[in-house]
């Protein structure tokens, strides 16, 4: 199949990329590098450096005619959607917007959507939340999310478009940026490289439900399934606070370096966890990687990075 990834060049988006071309597909990759990097991306990808905001976008995709869309670019700072809420909304919703008539226009067989299932829901409820939990979105990010996936039902149900949503909880892994304010795990063990304290925000008896990238990928290539449509949640159900997050991190890093903590994150969401049931029972979809596993592998990533 001849699939475009957008975001190719980005943390999870690059995984993705590779994991498509090892499955024998050619990827194309549109990617403005403002978040991306080079050196993450597949040298056998082939590479248009641009916004998907850009006119060009439909030439080509009508030229590398691609079959299936998989739409990882975004705008996933919080804070940023907060202080500039249109600049979030130009590219996650106006940005997947354009994308849908593109698709629908060429006949695109699939179109795979990234949002968060760890903003989506808010303050939850029930634990973890399933799909059918109300939607509270509590700040512009995981509203605009909220929007593009109500588009995405629309172009679904009105042109048939085949499309499948993924929800993702709070991802780690190699290639993940520890320079942005997303990726506790990133930034824990760069400060540790670097011998410097983890802070950790409040009590740290916060909770995430921590996804390792490649339990990620996996579901992104059942995704391709024509039978895999719809919205799925992809985590693991289990709540980890950052606290114990952190002792992890140390234990994989064998670092005698004390924690710090800071003053808590005004409005941080207290917790967290989805319920990855509906993708599990449908697809087999489950998490292969433990949290010991995962935060080893990473460690090593960025370890091995900076010798």
């Amino acid at each position: 199949m001849k699939i475009l990834v957008t975001g190719g060049a980005g943390f999870i988006g690059s995984h993705i990329v590779n994991a498509y071309i090892d499955a024998g597909h050619d990827v194309i990759v549109i990617d403005d590098l403002s978040s991306g990097q080079m050196e993450l991306l597949n040298p056998k990808a082939t590479l248009y450096k641009m916004s998907i905001l850009s006119p060009e976008v439909k030439a080509i995709l009508e030229k590398e005619k691609i079959t299936i869309i998989n739409h990882h670019a975004a705008q996933i700072s919080v804070s940023r959607s907060v202080a500039d809420p249109t600049f979030d909304a130009n590219s996650n919703i106006i940005g997947t917007l354009q994308l849908l008539q593109i698709a629908v226009s060429l006949n695109i067989e699939k179109f795979i959507f990234a949002s968060t299932g760890g903003a989506m829901y808010g303050e939850q409820k029930t634990f973890p939340a399933s799909e059918e939990h109300p939607c509270q979105p509590l700040s512009p990010y995981a509203l605009s999310k909220f929007c593009a996936e109500k588009y995405i039902h629309y172009f679904a149900t009105q042109y048939g478009l085949n499309t499948t949503v993924l929800r993702y909880s709070n991802v780690y892994g190699p290639h993940q940026n520890p320079h942005g304010e997303a990726g506790v795990v990133a930034i824990f063990c760069e400060r540790l490289l670097k011998g410097q304290q983890p802070i950790i925000n409040g009590d740290g008896e916060q909770t995430r439900d921590f996804i390792y990238v490649q339990d990620i990928v996996q579901a992104n290539t059942i995704a391709l399934n024509p039978q895999c449509s719809g919205m799925f949640n992809v985590g693991t159900g289990k709540e980890t606070s950052v606290n114990f997050l952190t002792q992890c991190i140390l234990k994989a890093s064998t670092k005698p370096i004390s924690i710090e903590h800071g003053p808590a994150e005004e409005g941080e969401q207290r917790r967290s966890a989805i319920d990855s049931r509906k993708i599990s029972e449908r697809f087999g979809w489950k998490p292969g990687v433990s949290l010991e596993e995962g935060l080893l592998e990473t460690f090593n990533y960025f370890q091995n990075k900076t010798t």
